[in-house]
């Protein structure tokens, strides 16, 4: 019977669909397995590189296989995408991914430590809490817009129209009693807001590596603790402008015969930490236009620069590609930040 030396995962809710190869690249077995027999099928096995995709529980699964001695490989699920060779099911996802771990150019994503994770829960919480008071805003100001009481697009307006709608008694009781219930959801809301950005600031103040990357203007501690806490190691990338395609702010490429061409941001990758940056350059931009010409550092000098050039919304996604590098930078070596040279 041939060894088995490479072994792909399809994971799932409840099933675990299963492609193990030799070292010819032969597959040996291929089955499914519910999810709490797959440790078990493991502890069995000889020492291997297990690939599986970047999804729910994928970093759970690649710490409990290393404990077990195996090698556990996480991949982006858009570069197994190639290697499916039929029509899209468990089973032929397993043997793409037992493909794909098997490349070795192919870039691997770095496992998080259960530490890491649980940091993130705050920032994950906090993102859920948010849209919900968003979307519990929008709708405060849907009832009571159904009564003719329109106010301006902010959050401040709607609480403040929410209460004025309470003590008028020219509106139904029905009404202001379901406005009370809303104004007293979105305090909830609030509240627990103040305690996740409580926390997060205090992540960021305890974690070496989010103090080093908040001395960058227009990174708070919000965006500090949640690269702290997302990227594990930043050396993995081979240079910043690798970290920064890693978010998804370089541009697409598809370039052909000698020609480049080169159009939107890629969008690929964290799409939290992405959105961050941006909204962090949006400040940066904000503060460098402020400052008179004569007292710019050259990284403000330049942020001016390629706004009158190219636009404001364009301007943002340069910053946060600007910052992003220079984020590696920070993670990667142990220097202080230069902010003159930075922008060579």
């Amino acid at each position: 019977m041939h060894e088995i030396t490479t072994v792909g995962l399809d994971l799932a809710k409840r099933v675990v669909s299963l492609c193990g190869e030799d070292g010819a690249g032969r597959v040996v077995v291929q089955r499914t397995l519910r999810r709490e027999a797959v440790l078990a099928w493991f502890v069995q096995r000889p020492a291997c590189v297990v690939g599986m995709e970047a999804c729910a529980s994928a970093h759970w699964f690649a710490r409990e296989l290393a404990a077990l001695g195996h090698t556990a490989r996480i991949i982006a699920p858009e570069f197994v995408r190639p290697f499916r060779l039929s029509g899209k099911n468990d089973a032929n996802d397993a043997a793409a991914i037992c493909a794909a771990v098997r490349q070795p150019q192919l870039r691997f994503v770095a496992v998080k430590s259960a530490e890491q994770q649980a940091r993130l829960v705050v920032h994950r919480l906090r993102q859920g809490w948010q849209e919900e008071r968003t979307a519990g805003l929008n709708r405060l100001r849907g009832l009571l817009a159904e009564f003719g009481r329109v106010y301006p697009n902010s959050a401040a307006a709607a609480l403040a129209g929410g209460r004025s709608a309470l003590a008028d008694e020219t509106l139904p009781a029905a009404l202001r009693q379901g406005v009370a219930r809303q104004l007293e959801h979105l305090r909830e809301l609030d509240g627990h807001l103040a305690q996740c950005d409580r926390e997060i600031a205090q992540q960021a103040r305890d974690d070496p590596r989010a103090v080093r990357v908040a001395r960058l203007s227009g990174v708070g501690a919000l965006t500090a603790s949640a690269i702290a806490a997302t990227v594990a190691d930043a050396s993995q990338f081979r240079c910043g402008r690798q970290f920064a395609a890693w978010l998804g702010l370089t541009p697409r490429q598809y370039s052909t015969g000698g020609k480049t061409r080169l159009g939107r941001i890629t969008c690929r990758g964290d799409t939290y930490l992405r959105g961050l940056l941006v909204q962090g350059a949006r400040s940066a931009l904000q503060a460098a236009m402020r400052l008179a010409p004569e007292r710019r550092s050259r990284l403000a000098a330049w942020m001016v620069a390629t706004h009158l050039r190219i636009g404001y919304h364009k301007t943002l996604v340069a910053i946060a590609n600007k910052h992003a590098r220079l984020i590696w930078v920070l993670l990667t070596r142990d220097e202080p930040l230069h902010v003159h040279a930075a922008v060579n």
